[in-house]
């Protein structure tokens, strides 16, 4: 269970800042952390202080466009060169943060929810979908190995799908388990003796998972709100949600 005592903002504040202004949500750590993700431009491990999403529009990836070449350009424009870099079509300022903490591990996620194009796992992909995705920070204030790293990539994998599937957004009747361009950090301090397991079983894995879990569920739950307020005519509002138990 998560202990009761958790003050989420305080905890979410120890982990890293964010600011959100026009096109740009960076979160910024006070020291350099070891992450891994599937970026575009800075894949695999990275020591870095920052993560930085770009805001773009669909008009902005015409064909002829190299969204490599598009998030290199803007993001070293904006002085975010040494972050790792993510990009949505979601607007940014629609964000939702969420803690958790077990045992010594504390955990927090930052996470854009968009489903425009969704699909199951393991069924053929669409040939043209709109523009909609998933792009989340998960990090636990614990040192890990390269193997926790790795199984903590696991888990907040599991936690996007898991959080995706208790949506019960459908597709051809059938309950859609992430995007085509979904893009996961996960990120940790460096530290003498790191913790060598992050799955299921430990601390860590939980407390990174309920954060990435509620997180997700929340943007979910704003995204699906909206779609059905667009078809009533009315305007899906943003929300910045923080939870934990």
């Amino acid at each position: 269970m998560p202990s009761a005592l958790v003050d989420v903002t305080s905890l979410v504040m120890a982990a890293f800042s964010i600011s959100c202004m026009g096109s740009f949500l960076v979160a910024e750590f006070a020291s350099r952390q070891t992450m891994l993700s599937w970026s575009l431009t800075r894949p695999g491990f990275v020591s870095t202080r920052k993560v930085a999403w770009l805001q773009v529009r669909n008009a902005d990836l015409s064909l002829d466009v190299d969204p490599i070449a598009l998030l290199e350009m803007k993001m070293g424009e904006a002085g975010h060169e040494d972050a790792v870099q993510l990009m949505t079509s979601r607007a940014v300022r629609k964000h939702h943060l969420a803690a958790a903490s077990f045992g010594e591990a504390n955990a927090s996620c930052l996470a854009t929810v968009g489903l425009g194009n969704a699909g199951r796992v393991g069924e053929s992909p669409a040939a043209s979908m709109p523009a909609g995705t998933i792009n989340l920070l998960a990090h636990v204030d614990r040192p890990l190995t390269t193997a926790a790293l790795i199984e903590a990539m696991s888990i907040a994998t599991e936690a996007r799908t898991a959080a995706i599937i208790d949506l019960d957004w459908r597709l051809d009747g059938r309950p859609v388990t992430g995007t085509g361009t979904d893009c996961i950090v996960v990120a940790a301090p460096d530290g003498e003796k790191p913790e060598q397991f992050a799955g299921l079983h430990t601390d860590i894995g939980a407390a990174i998972g309920r954060a990435v879990y509620d997180a997700v569920r929340q943007g979910g739950e704003v995204w699906v709100a909206e779609q059905a307020g667009s078809e009533s005519g009315m305007e899906g509002e943003a929300l910045l949600a923080v939870s934990a138990d």
